[in-house]
Parts: C-alpha cells; sequence; structure tokens
C-alpha cells in the first residue's frame, strides 16, 4: 500500500534582516551603540553623523540630491518624546539650566573630567617597598620575580615553580631560597601577598598582629587546621574540636572575618565605569514627566553627496549605492524605533513607581515584565532587552531599568509590596534596632507581619543577606 499525501500547515516566525538589526540595536548600551554606529558609518557611504555633516550634507557634487532622494536623519530623543504622547510632552524644567545633566548647556565639560594621574598598580607598589628594603641583588632578583607572578589577588596559584624557571636565565635557585624571600614579601603591604592558598594568607595576616590580640591564639589554631568548619559556620563543633568556650570560638571567628582574603584586590581596582542616563524623569505641574536623553543615541543622516551619485553612476555603481542607501534607511528606521520603545518602557516604569519616586524605595511597587508588555503592546523579551545596561535619572539618583521591577509578596489588606520596598524596611529596622538587643530574622519577620506584609523568616533571612547585613549575634557583637 502506497502512502498517502498529507498535507500539514504550520506556522514559522522568519526573523528578517531588518528586524534581526531593530532587536540587536535595541540590546545595546548607550556607549555599544555608539561604537556599532560608528563602525556602520564607516563601512557605508550613505551614512554620516549629522553633526558631522556641515553643509556638504545639503549639497553634493552640482548641490542636487538623488532621484527622489532627500536628506534623512534619526529622530532626536526630543522628537521622539514629543511624538509618543502628548500627556508628557513637556520640556524638562531642568533644561532651563545649562549646568543639569543633559541640558546641552556650554559649561566647561573638561573642567569637570577626572584629573588624576593613573592608579598605582599592585606591582608597582609592591615594587616601591621592595627598592626600599635592604637585600641582596640575587634576593632583589627572586623578589621580583614573585611579584611579576602574582594575580589580581595577590597570590602565587602556580606555586613556586614558575618563579624557579623564570630565574634559570640568570642563576640557578632553589626552592629553599625562593620560599625564604617569599616570606619577605608576604610582610609588606599589602601583608599577605606572595601566599600559596588562603590558609597562607590568613596566617601570616593572624602572625603580624600584635600577641595579646583578643582571639589571635585561636584563630590560628581555626586557619591551621580547621577553616572548613568555619567556612560551615559551625561554631559549635569547633568549640568541642578546639575544647574552648563557645564564646572564645565566636571571638577568634570574628577575628578571622575582619582579614582579607584577597589582599592584592583593593590595588588592583576595575576602572570606574560612568553611566550615562538613556532618559530623564522629573515633576513638572504635579506630573511625573519623561524624556529621553539629548545623547541617548548619535544623529545620523543620509549623505546626500553620494545620493546625488547615484543617476550618474554605472549600472554596477548604482547597484550598490541603492542597496547601501537601503540599508541606511533600515538603519536610521531601527533607530526610530528603538528611540520610541525606550521612551514607552521609560514611561510605563515612572507611571508604576510614580511612589517610590515620591516616597523611596520602601514605596516600591511589585512590577513584572509582563505588566509593561502589556502597556506598551509588545513580548516580554523585548522588554527584558529594554531594561538591561539603560538607566533612568530621577531626582532620587540613577537607576537601571531593572531595578524598578521585582516580585511582590501578599498584604494583610489584599495588596502587594515589592522584594524592593520590604529589603528597604529590613535595612530601616536594622538600622534603628536597639544596639545590646538586635533583632533576629524571626523578629524582623514579625514586625514586618504588623506591618501587614506576610513574609517567612527564611525570605527575611535571604533579603538580609542580599543587603549584606550581619545576623544578630554578628550585630551584637559589632556593638
Amino acid at each position: 500500500m502506497k502512502p498517502g499525501l498529507q498535507l500539514r500547515l504550520h506556522q514559522q516566525l522568519a526573523l528578517t534582516p531588518q528586524l534581526q538589526q531593530a532587536i540587536r540595536l535595541l540590546q545595546l548600551s548607550q556607549l555599544e551603540l555608539e561604537t556599532e554606529l560608528r563602525q556602520m558609518v564607516e563601512s557605508n557611504p550613505m551614512l554620516e553623523f549629522a553633526d558631522e555633516a556641515g553643509d556638504g550634507a545639503a549639497a553634493g557634487a552640482d548641490g542636487e540630491a538623488g532621484p527622489g532622494e532627500r536628506a534623512e536623519e534619526a529622530p532626536a530623543p526630543a522628537e521622539a518624546s514629543a511624538e509618543s504622547s502628548e500627556n508628557w510632552d513637556a520640556e524638562p524644567e531642568f533644561a532651563l539650566d545649562p549646568s543639569y545633566p543633559g541640558s546641552g548647556g556650554n559649561g566647561d565639560d573638561d573642567a569637570l573630567e577626572a584629573q588624576d594621574a593613573a592608579p598605582e598598580g599592585l606591582r608597582e607598589h609592591l615594587l616601591w617597598q621592595l627598592n626600599l628594603t635592604p637585600m641582596s641583588e640575587r634576593d632583589r632578583a627572586i623578589a621580583t620575580a614573585l611579584i611579576d607572578a602574582l594575580d589580581e589577588d595577590g597570590y602565587l596559584r602556580e606555586g613556586l615553580e614558575p618563579v624557579a624557571t623564570a630565574l634559570a636565565p640568570l642563576f640557578p635557585v632553589t626552592m629553599e631560597e625562593i620560599e625564604a624571600v617569599r616570606h619577605r614579601v608576604q610582610r609588606f603591604d599589602p601583608v599577605g601577598v606572595a601566599s600559596l592558598d588562603l590558609r597562607d594568607c590568613l596566617a601570616v595576616q593572624l602572625e603580624l598582629m600584635e600577641p595579646a590580640t583578643e582571639g589571635r591564639a585561636l584563630a590560628q589554631q581555626i586557619v591551621a587546621g580547621e577553616l572548613e568548619l568555619l567556612a560551615k559556620q559551625d561554631l559549635a563543633r569547633l568549640a568541642r574540636r578546639l575544647h574552648a568556650d563557645d564564646g572564645d570560638v565566636a571571638v577568634a571567628a570574628a577575628l578571622i572575618r575582619s582579614l582579607d582574603p584577597r589582599p592584592g584586590a583593593a590595588l588592583n581596582p576595575a576602572p570606574v565605569e560612568y553611566v550615562t542616563p538613556d532618559a530623564y524623569a522629573w515633576k513638572a505641574d504635579g506630573r511625573w514627566r519623561v524624556s529621553l536623553s539629548p545623547g541617548s543615541q548619535p544623529r545620523l543622516a543620509v549623505n546626500q553627496h553620494y545620493c546625488s551619485l547615484i543617476a550618474r553612476a554605472r549600472r554596477e555603481d548604482a547597484a550598490y549605492l541603492r542597496g547601501q542607501l537601503q540599508e541606511a534607511r533600515w538603519l536610521l528606521k531601527s533607530l526610530k524605533a528603538r528611540a520610541d520603545t525606550l521612551l514607552k518602557v521609560a514611561e510605563a516604569i515612572v507611571r508604576a513607581q510614580s511612589a517610590f519616586l515620591e516616597y523611596g524605595p520602601e514605596a516600591m511597587k511589585p512590577l513584572v515584565l509582563r505588566e509593561v508588555a502589556e502597556q506598551v503592546g509588545m513580548h516580554e523579551s523585548t522588554i527584558s532587552r529594554v531594561t538591561t545596561r539603560k538607566y533612568l535619572h530621577t531626582p532620587r539618583g540613577t537607576f537601571e531599568f531593572k531595578y524598578f521591577f521585582s516580585s511582590g509578596v501578599s498584604t494583610d489588606d489584599g495588596g502587594s509590596a515589592s522584594a524592593t520596598a520590604i529589603q528597604a524596611m529590613i535595612r530601616k529596622l536594622v538600622a534603628d534596632e536597639n544596639r545590646r538587643q538586635p533583632f533576629s530574622d524571626q523578629a524582623l519577620a514579625e514586625e514586618l507581619h504588623r506591618r501587614g506584609i506576610q513574609v517567612a523568616r527564611r525570605t527575611v533571612a535571604k533579603y538580609r543577606e542580599a543587603l549584606r547585613i550581619p545576623s544578630s549575634s554578628e550585630r551584637m557583637r559589632a556593638s
């Protein structure tokens, strides 16, 4: 029997090149977008930055545009704002002040830029100390090799073999010699650099403390053989194993936690990243308003000189220029869609979180991607892209769009409170607590219950740890 023919229908979403480009641009940060656009301008003769075009954009070889062509520009953020909603079209009050961020004033921007010298790194800091330390030339060469072998945290993760290998072309050296010099480098500032592992690092920091330091001797025993138990926070078992009082073990544990497990990290700081807002929120005439930052995206235009060449070019060249022109038009449309989407999402966030803008974090409402997606008529995945590495400047500070989204916890009145609001309440309760009788996690949960927020003790503990607030017992000892 021959198999019969079957007719099947199915839907399939095909991402056109234009749609792929729009999606890619949407998820880029402001800095990444500028880099991407500069690469596109360099590769497409039909594109140019509007602020760089000058008179050339309006006049080609003969001052005439190509057939049916005219200058096209990506919309300025202010124009996108005006097109979005007549209820949000007023100019921000801060635009009248040239010194306000995003106002476009002619302030002395260069004078405000950081003029700091290049920061001193760990290697430079250690070499400076090495030059001041009396040492034979042989030991100085070993110390330099040790310093060169350190990782960003100040450790010799690869051991001493690479150091011996690096010194081999200069002179043969024994492991005992390297170890002796390493012990000297460990006592440089910051104490603990050139250690082989965490135990080694903590041990030398304890060794250099005053002998009378409370808990020092017991802390040395813990570091020497019981770090695993300390990591598990099993202080009761530590006390039994070391035949010590629980209180003494707690003091020793606190002393160990005060040490620096990554002594080199402080001298290898990550470069400071400055955030430029993508949108601004401000209050005027009793309403919260939103506009895109004037510099949220570079202004692009179609280069009219190259447009004018299409009519006179050879067939192959004309076809190439028309293709580049089409790509330029797609890009301008994608940029306009990006600006419109950014503004719509920023407006939706401000509408949802106006209480936060008025009263602070404790008034933050629960907000999920689906709610904003329904408001602006887009898919949740699109909202997720928009909220990543995009920043909103408000009177309370500049926040990533994602900051305004959080899940909710039920309240007694049938409403819900956001996780951000609950964390703010916990932070305030701890700040105002009696230092001699700090709130336990259970007590914090009960206090929140009295305020109408139903939250479990383990949830309070999770939020407290996320806020990097120590436990009640640690807060009591610290006081």
